[in-house]
């Protein structure tokens, strides 16, 4: 598959980035906000599932693949974390969604963008309005085995 780059300026568009992040592990030392620039950057290995899922549709075996990924999530204001210590570099967190909720105001742009974690752990960012983009930043490498979840047939 080819490298993603993909950009979210609404909700549709963030959609789209979750399913591909969906599954992706990252380590909090991957992990920065950046208050001054109004950033927020993570880079992990996202499980490639559009590689699984063309190889099931050809009856195939599925290839498990995951790639390195970035996401950038910029205008942000404030940053909120639940279960997650930045103080151990090496806790490592699962990637289950990232969604988005606008702000009260009825026309308003500005919202949360939530990354949703396994185990209870999760990031709120507030943000000005939505710009997220993510991107493969190499190649891809075999992964053993794909990410099961409690709703799966085989688990």
């Amino acid at each position: 598959m080819p490298d993603l780059k993909l950009i979210a300026l609404d909700r549709e568009d963030l959609s789209v980035i979750s399913t591909h992040f969906q599954d992706a592990v990252f380590r909090v030392s991957d992990m920065a906000y950046l208050p001054r620039e109004k950033r927020f950057a993570a880079v992990g290995n996202r499980f490639d599932w559009a590689v699984t899922l063309k190889d099931t549709a050809k009856n195939k075996n599925p290839g498990f693949e995951r790639r390195r990924s970035g996401l950038r999530i910029d205008k942000v204001l404030d940053a909120k974390v639940q279960g997650v210590d930045f103080k151990d570099p090496s806790q490592t967190l699962a990637l289950l969604a990232i969604g988005f909720e606008l702000g009260t105001d009825s026309d308003a742009v500005e919202g949360h963008v939530t990354l949703t974690f396994s185990g209870g752990a999760a990031i709120r960012l507030m943000v000005e309005c939505l710009e997220v983009e993510m991107k493969d930043l190499g190649g891809a490498w075999s992964a053993k085995r794909s990410p099961k979840h409690p709703h799966d047939e085989n688990n």
